[in-house]
């Protein structure tokens, strides 16, 4: 398998896209954002840029910053622990415009004394945006951390609110 990787402008800055391919098909195993706490400044040196391999992420990511989606069809492989991976499927479950604490998530995967876990596994999302790891906000509405910054996290939220979501935080 190999990883391939391609490069997009955003309303929150440039998008690195990864993901690897396999017979054929490319699997979506990343997104990295140029601003953060896990900034991506340049691609890692095994990689191989493609637009193509990861021209149906690129061209949803661009109909959702447009207003035009509102959920993402993509072949996902991101990397975790089982816990991990399981609280990145709930995160899938939080519908677009809408927001919920970490101790709800927490509830909602069954492992409602896990909040500060459900946490760390929400900072460690590969592939945020895409698994909205973004609508989750401490209790009181509180905007806590994000891989692409607050700001991007904020940006992400209204944007949604405005597009017809329920509201941002």
């Amino acid at each position: 398998m190999t990883t391939v990787y391609t490069q997009m402008d955003s309303p929150i800055g440039r998008l690195t896209l990864t993901g690897v391919v396999h017979s054929g098909a490319t699997t979506l195993i990343g997104l990295y954002f140029s601003t953060g706490k896990q900034a991506l400044h340049a691609p890692l040196a095994d990689w191989s840029e493609s637009a193509a391999a990861l021209s149906e992420a690129r061209q949803q990511l661009e109909q959702y910053f447009a207003g035009e989606r509102r959920g993402f069809e993509l072949a996902l492989a991101p990397s975790g622990t089982p816990f991990q991976k399981q609280v990145l499927a709930g995160l899938q479950q939080i519908p677009f415009g809408e927001t919920c604490s970490y101790g709800e998530l927490a509830r909602q995967i069954g492992r409602p004394k896990a909040v500060r876990a459900v946490g760390g596994a929400n900072a460690r999302n590969p592939i945020a945006i895409i698994i909205p790891c973004h609508r989750v906000i401490g209790t009181g509405g509180k905007l806590t951390g994000f891989g692409g910054g607050i700001d991007a996290k904020r940006y992400l939220l209204d944007f949604e609110a405005e597009q017809g979501g329920q509201a941002s935080a």
